[in-house]
């Protein structure tokens, strides 16, 4: 299976057979947009009135009880499988219909679908908080069964802060299920702490290696051990005593003042702890972290590092189905692993395709698919049109990613656009100059994007934009073909003169969906940037995180 992006409803894509045939992943992750930061009583109220409906839209930053969500209610009462749909109708009877019971619904039934798509070997995490993980955790029971739980990971996500009346939270949920009994499994060892080491490893060799000292006897010992006489004392031992015999002469045993032998463990071959359930050294996010894309619920490359070497090996096969900026895309990459990655916003597969280039220098259509793009001009006015998916938007932010211009306004996760007036920018791509000392100058290119009738007057009032904004180049991408007009309009911008570069652009310049889809981009200087840079990864940076292991 070849490495993929797609765009579209991940139910929908899901459930094509064609794109995920039944145990074609051995892993998936997922982080499903919840917004648990709002009122916890407004979740659990019933939605019968118009302010519900204005409150929030599905998929954005939590769900709503809907015609939507009813029609999946139903399905799954009728469709699914009985301790399915008895888990979900038991639910509904509990919290009522409400945000909450419709983000429940829209889980169950991509659960359901993602069960199907996993191998007998894989694991699922699903990422999730402390408002909705104990009603996760039945309904992943009704589906994996109450034997595939493994674990409910814990993960400080931030540092102690005050909460109103209650202790503060600080903490995610990831609930842990494998398919089978048979699951691929890797330990992963934490660092000793070092007040470990000073309390445990207090013995050192003349050499100075650190040592601690380990029972040799199995009295006691499931299983029993031998019985013989070593060093005058007899016991029953853990080992053969051809076995005692080797360890005496590597020196590798330690006598107490009894004369009773103990195994001589020394701290430069211990691989670490092994991890346990409660992770409080995977630190969030901050804001200067080289990682941080500025997407709101980015999670650190480390903590998708971890999942996907415990649960995988190199060259298998990691899906994200809300994959939003693309950390656990990056982190498989990294490792070695194949990745597929959903998301229903061109915004979050736009930032993907560059963080991509950015660390790896992977190039959409060459080294992944991205399925569900337009690739005619055609397939780029069914996108417009399309109000109910906010067409405007997605045809915008698409459009912006074919030449690499950071979107103004958007908002990361969401299917709705800028609020308020976009001053006529809609993108922007950077890019630096030198000045007379040598040091660099950022400049800017600014992009607008029109996917409706067009005409001169608009090619004029970009040339004020330009000049109010003091831009190097802007840029005009439009649906339509550009008139006589408008090209003459461009023409009149004049250029662009680039000193460092020792070269001219033209000022404005008028590129059609027609252009763009056939390899024509902007006429501009290089080393210019999008979204917040993802730093280069080194070839290496993976096997070092292999070593964990």
């Amino acid at each position: 299976m070849t490495n993929r992006l797609y765009y579209g409803d991940n139910l929908e894509i899901l459930r094509n057979r064609e794109y995920f045939p039944d145990e074609c992943v051995d892993l998936i992750y997922l982080d499903p947009p919840f917004n648990s930061n709002r009122n916890y009583n407004v979740l659990f109220k019933a939605e019968s009135g118009a302010d519900s409906e204005a409150q929030i839209t599905a998929f954005e930053d939590t769900w709503h009880w809907g015609e939507t969500a009813e029609e999946t209610y139903r399905d799954l009462i009728v469709h699914a499988p009985e301790k399915v749909s008895t888990a979900i109708e038991a639910l509904l009877n509990l919290i009522d219909r409400n945000q909450m019971m419709a983000y429940l619904v829209m889980m169950t039934a991509r659960l359901v679908e993602l069960r199907r798509v996993l191998k007998s070997t894989g694991s699922l995490y699903l990422h999730c908080d402390p408002t909705a993980s104990h009603y996760l955790k039945i309904v992943l029971d009704a589906i994996f069964g109450p034997t595939s739980f493994r674990n409910e990971v814990v993960w400080k996500r931030t540092s102690t802060h005050s909460d109103a009346k209650r202790l503060g939270r600080v903490h995610d949920v990831v609930l842990y299920y494998a398919k089978s009994q048979s699951v691929t499994w890797n330990t992963v060892y934490r660092q000793l702490d070092e007040s470990y080491v000073r309390a445990k490893y207090r013995y050192q060799d003349k050499d100075g290696r650190k040592w601690r000292a380990d029972n040799l006897t199995a009295t006691g010992l499931a299983g029993g051990g031998y019985t013989y006489e070593w060093n005058g004392v007899t016991r029953i031992w853990r080992c053969p005593i051809e076995t005692m015999k080797r360890l005496e002469s590597e020196n590798r045993i330690y006598y107490t003042r009894n004369g009773v032998a103990s195994y001589k463990r020394y701290l430069d071959e211990s691989k670490g702890q092994p991890l346990n359930d409660v992770w409080t050294d995977v630190f969030p996010i901050n804001s200067q972290a080289k990682e941080r894309l500025g997407y709101p619920t980015q999670k650190p490359e480390a903590l998708l590092e971890r999942i996907i070497m415990m649960s995988t090996n190199e060259g298998e096969v990691v899906l994200d189905p809300f994959c939003g900026c693309g950390t656990a895309i990056a982190a498989a990459h990294k490792l070695g692993r194949k990745w597929i990655g959903i998301d229903i916003t061109h915004l979050s597969i736009a930032l993907q395709k560059y963080r991509l280039q950015d660390m790896f220098e992977l190039a959409s259509g060459d080294d992944y698919e991205v399925i569900g793009e337009p690739t005619t001009e055609q397939g780029a006015r069914e996108l417009a049109t399309d109000s109910a998916n906010e067409g405007r938007y997605q045809f915008e932010w698409w459009a912006l990613s074919l030449v690499g211009a950071k979107p103004v306004g958007g908002q990361a996760g969401s299917r709705k656009g800028k609020k308020g007036a976009d001053k006529g920018i809609d993108g922007i791509i950077n890019f630096f100059e030198q000045d007379e000392k040598g040091r660099a100058k950022p400049r800017k290119v600014i992009v607008q994007v029109k996917s409706g009738k067009v005409g001169r007057k608009d090619i004029h009032e970009l040339r004020g934009v330009i000049e109010r904004e003091d831009a190097a180049i802007g840029v005009f991408i439009t649906l339509e073909l550009p008139t006589q007009p408008m090209t003459r309009e461009a023409l009149e911008a004049g250029w662009y003169e680039s000193d460092f570069w020792d070269q001219r652009y033209r000022k404005l310049q008028i590129l059609s969906i027609r252009d763009l889809l056939d390899g024509d981009g902007v006429d501009m200087p290089p080393q210019h940037g999008t979204f917040k840079q993802a730093a280069r990864v080194k070839s290496g940076d993976g096997v070092a995180q292999r070593d964990l292991m």
